[in-house]
């Protein structure tokens, strides 16, 4: 059914002056015709109440109101008005209905649903939006067609500051790359500003590091903005109003956070960034997700923003910041006005705020099936590898990483039944070696090697955690990446799936480590090394349906007394079949 307003039948007529003549007129002789029906009401009542005359009295009054002459009955019922209406009434239905059903627009329609917002015209400019070239923002962005994104649709976003730069700058500089990669770190002030030495009088230049990303010092429009939380939630708005080119996907992170870009890449572009998108991790301590948010992006193990969703919050994160000051840090204050759009986080398992204490191993040898993005407060936890500094471990995962980023961290299981082993390998990082079989359900449990962000106790995590047994009967032999090296296939193809990896880890024996005296534990103990080979990631793999891949023993025929057992043991990794 149709439901217009008499409005319309005034506004679309052809005639809208006699009509409203017409209408007019009625309405003044219909009001008149009511005010004359009361009136005769009120005498009859009156009459009624007093009468005690004769019946040619009571004749009398009544003809007062029943003349029936040819005179009353034509100024009672003025059919021309009535006729005309009907007329014109008719004829607006018509033209209504053929206005409702057409596909054009009409101006006389003025409460119009706003169009949503399309990536192939550039976003509204109106203000705040200030730019130095006059051009809207991203006004060279026209995507009409979907192509595969690639690192340079990423504005990465580094929230820093000038004093403590030069010494968080080497976690930025494992990542970054010159060139390849586009981004800023934003700074509360300029560090090359002139700056006076008290212990020597004199006055010197700072340089900025030509290692680091480029960077640029966040505006401060008023007093609002002087706070470092509400400094660093800007950063979104103040990438978007550089208005660069193909920028696709906004990257926040802090100074310490460590990226994964080739990974990022896959993840994000399994996401349309046409549409609002807003991408990242929790904490892995309760306590921190009950304190903030579990619809949150934690900042520092970064979250990604689809250009859609930022062209929506650049004219709205001002005026939001201010309802939400009693918020603790940036991410949370982004997660608000992010609520107050209405697009709620979109978890992705591989950003890893880190909010754990002591040592890591436990979380990174039970990686998630999800390609590594990102690690943070690498700074708060133990070394990644034992015998090194945290610095050298990290140059030591990116190096395997560059081999094979898709397979960094990724968990295969394997067992030989023969000799009642099982296998859990995490590539690049670590291999465990348990001289009993485990069910691949435990074997994907982390060891709890670590303890909450604030309380320091043993839980609860956001994941499954078992502890680690004080019997060295129970405990696996545990190995570390010594190195990755690339191996080709016989094959001639080029293809990327022609190549291969051969990993190499070493057996790692605590200064405190206790050995089992079991006869089985010492066929174990004799392998000190394990050289693992595995086919390089395809691209699309993390565009699939998850599945992990499965390993394979290769020299798993040797005999469980440990006469001729290996000193190094071949595995192999596969699809699983």
């Amino acid at each position: 059914m149709l439901v217009w307003p008499p409005l319309v039948v005034l506004v679309i007529s052809e005639e809208p002056k006699q009509i409203h003549q017409k209408v007019a007129k009625s309405s003044r002789y219909i009001y008149g015709v009511h005010r004359s029906i009361k009136n005769k009401n009120l005498i009859m009542a009156a009459y009624e109440k007093n009468r005690g005359g004769s019946s040619v009295e009571d004749a009398e009054m009544q003809s007062l109101f029943t003349d029936d002459s040819p005179r009353e009955k034509k100024r009672n019922f003025p059919n021309q008005p009535i006729k005309g209406l009907a007329l014109a009434l008719l004829l607006a239905s018509i033209a209504f209905i053929f206005f409702s059903f057409s596909n054009q627009s009409s101006k006389w329609f003025l409460f119009r649903c706003q169009r949503p917002y399309s990536s192939t015209a550039a976003p509204s400019t109106s203000a705040p939006v200030t730019l130095s070239n006059n051009r809207p923002p991203n006004s060279n962005y026209t995507p009409q067609k979907k192509s595969i994104t690639n690192i340079s649709h990423i504005l990465f976003g580094i929230g820093g500051s000038a004093k403590t730069w030069k010494d968080r700058k080497h976690y930025s500089e494992l990542w970054w790359k010159a060139g390849i990669m586009r981004g800023f770190v934003w700074l509360d002030e300029d560090p090359t500003s002139t700056s006076t030495s008290t212990s020597t009088s004199t006055t010197q230049q700072s340089s900025w590091p030509p290692a680091s990303p480029p960077y640029r010092v966040s505006k401060q429009p008023d007093s609002r903005f002087n706070q470092p939380a509400v400094r660093i939630a800007r950063i979104v708005l103040e990438s978007f109003r550089l208005g660069l080119p193909n920028v696709r996907w906004f990257v926040m992170g802090d100074d310490d956070t460590v990226f994964f870009a080739h990974n990022l890449v896959s993840v994000l572009s399994k996401y349309d960034h046409r549409q609002m998108y807003y991408v990242g991790g929790n904490s892995e301590s309760v306590e921190q997700d009950v304190m903030h948010s579990y619809g949150m992006a934690f900042g520092g193990g970064g979250f990604a923003i689809s250009y859609a969703l930022a062209a929506e919050l650049h004219n709205k994160l001002d005026g939001c910041i201010g309802r939400y000051s009693n918020l603790y840090g940036s991410d949370e204050r982004i997660m608000a006005c992010l609520s107050e759009i209405g697009v709620p986080l979109t978890p992705e398992l591989g950003f890893h705020q880190v909010d754990i204490r002591e040592d890591p191993y436990g979380l990174l040898a039970a990686h998630p099936l999800a390609p590594l993005v990102s690690l943070h407060h690498l700074d708060a936890v133990n070394p990644l590898f034992p015998t090194k500094t945290q610095l050298e471990s990290l140059k030591k995962l990116i190096s395997a990483y560059e081999a094979d980023p898709g397979r960094t961290l990724q968990q295969s299981f394997c067992h030989d039944h023969k000799r009642n082993w099982s296998v859990s390998l995490s590539w690049a990082y670590t291999v465990q070696i348990y001289p009993y079989l485990m069910s691949a359900r435990d074997l994907g449990i982390a060891f709890r090697t670590f303890k909450t962000w604030r309380s320091w106790s043993d839980g609860p995590f956001t994941f499954n955690t078992r502890p680690i047994s004080a019997d060295p009967c129970v405990r696996p032999l545990v190995y570390f990446l010594d190195h990755v090296t690339n191996k080709k296939n016989n094959n001639n193809n080029n293809n990327n799936n022609d190549h291969e990896t051969l990993s190499t880890y070493r057996r790692h024996v605590a200064d405190s480590s206790k050995f089992c005296e079991r006869k089985d534990y010492h066929a174990a103990l004799a392998v000190n090394v394990v050289n693992v080979t595995a086919p390089k990631m395809e691209r699309d793999e993390w565009e699939k349906a998850p599945r992990r891949q499965c390993c394979e023993i290769l020299n798993g025929n040797s005999s469980s007394d440990g006469a001729d057992q290996p000193r190094v043991l071949h595995i192999k990794i596969s699809r699983c079949e």
